[in-house]
Order: C-alpha cells, then sequence, then structure tokens
C-alpha cells in the first residue's frame, strides 16, 4: 500500500500539472479570438490577429481580423517597423468597449 502512495500520488500530481500547462499556458497556433478578452478587465493578454492592410495604417491605429472574423481597430502605443508588409500580428494589450488597446505589437 505504501508502494502505491510513493507512486501513484506523485504521478498523479505530475500529469494534472501537465494537463494545466497544456489547457491553458501552451502556446497557440493560428489565429486568436477576441471572445477571450472580457471588456470590463484590463489584464494584459497576447493574441495573434491578421493585419487588414486595405484599411490602412495610421497615427499607431489599424484593423485586425480575429478567427472568427470579428474586425477590431486596434490602437497601439507604438506601431513596429515593417508592420506595412505583416500578415499576422501578436498584440499584447487589452479589449475595450470599441477597440483593443495594445500596449506591444509583435511582428510575427
Amino acid at each position: 500500500m505504501k508502494l502505491i502512495q510513493q507512486i501513484l500520488l506523485p504521478l498523479l500530481v505530475i500529469i494534472i500539472i501537465g494537463l494545466v500547462y497544456f489547457v491553458y499556458f501552451s502556446p497557440r497556433e493560428g489565429l486568436g479570438s477576441f471572445a477571450d478578452f472580457d471588456t470590463n478587465n484590463t489584464a494584459v493578454k497576447d493574441i495573434r490577429v491578421e493585419v487588414l492592410q486595405d484599411r490602412g495604417i495610421s497615427n499607431n491605429s489599424f484593423y485586425v481580423l480575429d478567427k472568427t472574423g470579428r474586425v477590431v481597430l486596434v490602437n497601439a502605443d507604438h506601431i513596429p517597423q515593417g508592420i506595412d508588409t505583416a500578415k499576422t500580428v501578436v498584440l499584447r494589450g487589452h479589449l475595450n468597449k470599441d477597440s483593443f488597446h495594445a500596449h506591444d505589437v509583435l511582428l510575427d
């Protein structure tokens, strides 16, 4: 019985930690969804989105598209060089009612 406790308990803890990591913390492929954001929460989260080049980029603002087809205006603190040729970017920020405030814009 003691052998089972010594083997089973650590194995169970490792499995639970692994599940939490792969479900919650692991990086996801593809585009993200703005539905994962809460407009009442100002926590900074990452999201990968497609840049809508045809709508233009001006005054640290541009439009993006998520995986559900939702188009959102992004107001960035700083836009990196090369965004005018980027297809996708990773935004780090939070969603407001009518726009996304990006603290960082990372080229993908």
